[in-house]
């Protein structure tokens, strides 16, 4: 599903990445661990095409994602690719709902199914009672629960999570992380998480560690 080699960025003089070879195969759970400033979020944001590498090949589900440019990247990110970060990054005067339906509006799809597409989503996060809700109104968990639906209502190939249970007490966060594996099982997303929470990198199904832009022996 995922295949990059030698990845390579710099910011200045300083060299994040230092030729990242990195591979997930469909339906996969993949964590990224490290201190900080290891290249981890770096990296994520390259696969996800957030941003560009200085050198080296991407390729997601069968797509040169660095082959693409302006619209024709925006649109393949739009439906392919779903993101979850530490911060929920919700719209503070849209519902869950709403919040949940907006990517699927802007790849094009009608109203009324997408509608029903948000609306289950955020049943299977147990936020049926949630849907008119503002971000104001939730708990921390019940918005990032928003934010997982939103990133998969497109039915994304891969799913991108960079510390997505950062922000949130133990008890809610035991729940994103088996809430990431219940998804897995039913939607078969591969699934790339960048984190430093070893309960969290256990569950998955390969863990690798970072230090100082390569992949090393934890």
């Amino acid at each position: 599903m995922i295949e990059a080699k030698g990845i390579v960025k710099s910011y200045g003089s300083l060299q994040v990445l230092k030729g990242i070879d990195f591979s997930a195969e469909k339906s996969e759970v993949v964590s990224i661990m490290g201190a900080s400033g290891a290249g981890k979020s770096t990296l994520l944001h390259i696969l996800g095409t957030l941003s560009s590498p200085d050198g080296g090949s991407l390729e997601i589900d069968g797509t040169d994602v660095l082959g693409l440019g302006g619209k024709s990247l925006s649109v393949f990110r739009n439906r392919k690719l779903g993101f979850v970060f530490q911060a929920h990054h919700l719209l503070p005067e849209f519902t869950s709902l709403e919040n949940v339906m907006i990517p699927a509006l802007i790849a094009g799809l009608s109203s009324k199914e997408t509608k029903e597409a948000a609306a289950a989503l955020l049943d299977d996060m147990g936020l049926a009672d949630r849907l008119s809700h503002k971000p104001s109104e939730l708990s921390g968990g019940e918005q990032q629960r928003v934010a997982i639906a939103r990133a998969l209502v497109n039915n994304p190939a891969v799913l991108f999570a960079d510390e997505p249970s950062g922000n949130l007490d133990s008890r809610t966060k035991d729940d994103i992380h088996s809430l990431f594996f219940r998804l897995r099982e039913k939607y078969g997303q591969t699934i790339v998480i960048v984190t430093h929470d070893p309960g969290l990198a256990a569950l998955c199904d390969r863990s690798l560690f970072m230090r100082d832009g390569l992949f090393v022996e934890e």
